[in-house]
């Protein structure tokens, strides 16, 4: 049987899959160009998800993001995501996938310290030992408040994958995430999102798998 490759698991799906890459390729390979395969492979997969060649240009990733994320996701470390749509497109992955977003705990947080529920998400994860990657596709305050508890030492991370979208905030989380020592993967701009986040992080874990 052939490998799958960004979801595809039959040989139509696969076929399908092959042609997107061989034309992904083709449109970033000059961009790629000096990327590590690992690096390569990532954003390859976010345009693909995307259909959009940009990210080849807006993608930014730490020297050290593929290495300690990789070693998170090869030994089962926990997934944070800041909403439930990322978790739900995070496949593959023997180990656990957690969202708070929607816990008791953190709607009482939100509700008395007047944070948001992303933010108020992300300190409750801390406080249920949270250790791993954290993915952010949408939120740019729950990006902060990860920066601000790992700055603090209140909170065990491994990798941010931090692609906020939006016009208000998100460019700024997604710079300052840049110039932190935090192993990461950013957008520039505005641009992100779930689509992002998700491919990203399903692309770290098939590499994982193929090593």
């Amino acid at each position: 049987m052939k490998p799958t490759f960004m979801g595809a698991s039959t040989k139509q799906g696969y076929d399908i899959a092959a042609r997107s890459r061989e034309i992904v390729r083709s449109l970033i390979d000059e961009k790629t160009k000096d990327l590590t395969a690992e690096e390569k492979s990532i954003v390859e997969r976010i345009v693909h998800s995307t259909a959009d060649p940009e990210y080849a240009d807006i993608t930014c990733m730490s020297n050290d993001f593929v290495l300690r994320g990789l070693e998170a996701v090869s030994q089962g470390k926990d997934i944070l995501t800041d909403i439930s749509m990322v978790k739900a497109g995070i496949n593959r992955y023997t180990g656990d996938v957690k969202c708070y977003i929607n816990h008791e705990k953190t709607i009482e947080l939100a509700g008395n310290t007047e944070v948001t529920r992303a933010a108020a998400a992300i300190e409750v994860a801390a406080s249920e030992g949270f250790d791993g990657v954290v993915v952010i596709g949408n939120a740019p305050t729950a990006l902060w408040k990860v920066m601000k508890m790992v700055e603090t030492g209140s909170m065990n991370v491994s990798a941010v994958i931090g692609v906020p979208v939006g016009f208000v905030g998100a460019a700024e989380s997604k710079k300052a995430l840049g110039e932190t020592s935090i192993p990461h993967l950013v957008t520039q701009g505005p641009k992100g999102g779930t689509p992002v986040a998700v491919a990203a992080i399903n692309s770290l874990i098939n590499i994982s798998k193929n090593q």
